[in-house]
């Protein structure tokens, strides 16, 4: 039974990867700050069990006493500063945790068992202001926020550790991906669940930022795939995970209001206090390196994704309703 170490478990993409990892016959180590917590999260409401283990991105000694008490063989690193509208927050908070800690992270592998394998949760934000649409492998990074910035450190320092090392080490260059268990503070999860709380009579009107911004959506049940595929390679490399298509706020709002039998243009409004100018050339990936080594594509498609988190948001705001 191979055991994997999953950092920052309770959120999306850890949630994911530790139900998809235990349906493979793992064993599950779930690195968090807060074990009460996250037995609330993880037990309570998504019915996963798994072993959780007080873990800090800032403590190098606890995560060298972690990696030598479970000896796993893959570790997946979650644990971040999220983006979104966080993104220029606490830049020094961020640099640490989304960028220094991983160093620390590899730093622990080298001392205790540099054989086990890393996959490192990297994101679109390195390229920045990108010159060219699709983003590749290839594409110059510039990153425009802190997010960003630490995000490229961390990835740089996998690639050292790659070379330098000959560690397995792997980047997942994510593109944005979403689900029902997306923070309520990204625009995807804000429109699915006000959309339902329209159709419900609990709210009047949604105020977004510019409706015509370009995203490339997908699943992040798709995306967590992906990314053990990297680990599961006999050479390890980065890679992008995306859908290679573009589509806007506006479509986004479209999809989940016409799946309620509402009209999106009704409700919606923008905000010229949110509002952001579209980008110099359109956030969209491409994944032809993935699915070329890995056999990697996404399954999902986005109006399957938008019905499921509304769905989803339906059933929470009835359950709260029904109390």
């Amino acid at each position: 039974m191979p055991t994997a170490l999953i950092t920052g478990v309770t959120g999306q993409d850890g949630s994911y990867m530790a139900e998809m990892l235990l349906s493979k016959g793992y064993q599950v180590v779930g690195g968090v700050r807060n074990i009460h917590d996250a037995k609330h999260c993880l037990f309570e409401e998504l019915g996963i069990e798994i072993d959780l283990v007080l873990w800090d991105m800032l403590d190098q000694d606890r995560m060298k006493e972690v990696i030598l008490n479970y000896q796993p063989d893959e570790i997946y690193n979650f644990a971040a500063y999220s983006s979104g509208s966080g993104m220029f927050e606490e830049p020094v908070a961020i640099a640490e945790v989304n960028g220094l800690a991983v160093a620390r992270i590899l730093e622990a592998v080298r001392e205790v068992d540099s054989s086990i394998r890393f996959c490192q949760a990297s994101s679109r934000e390195i390229f920045g202001e990108a010159q060219e649409s699709p983003q590749s492998e290839m594409t110059a990074k510039n990153p425009r926020s802190p997010y960003g910035a630490a995000k490229l450190f961390a990835d740089s320092m996998i690639r050292i550790y790659r070379q330098h090392y000959g560690f397995f080490a792997c980047a997942a260059i994510l593109f944005n991906h979403e689900s029902p268990r997306r923070g309520v503070g990204f625009v995807t999860r804000k429109i699915t669940i006000e959309a339902a709380k329209i159709k419900l009579g609990l709210a009047k009107e949604l105020r977004l930022g510019n409706l015509e911004s370009q995203r490339d959506w997908g699943y992040a049940g798709d995306y967590v795939r992906g990314m053990w595929l990297m680990l599961q390679q006999p050479h390890a490399d980065d890679y992008i995970l995306a859908t290679g298509k573009s589509n806007s706020v506006r479509d986004f709002c479209h999809l989940a209001f016409d799946y309620l039998d509402l009209d999106y243009r009704d409700y919606v409004q923008e905000s010229e206090l949110v509002y952001r100018p579209n980008e110099a050339a359109p956030f969209v990936g491409l994944s032809e390196k993935a699915y070329r080594e890995l056999g990697w594509e996404p399954e999902v498609q986005l109006r399957d994704l938008v019905h499921m988190m509304v769905d989803a948001d339906l059933k929470i705001l009835k359950n709260k309703i029904s109390k």
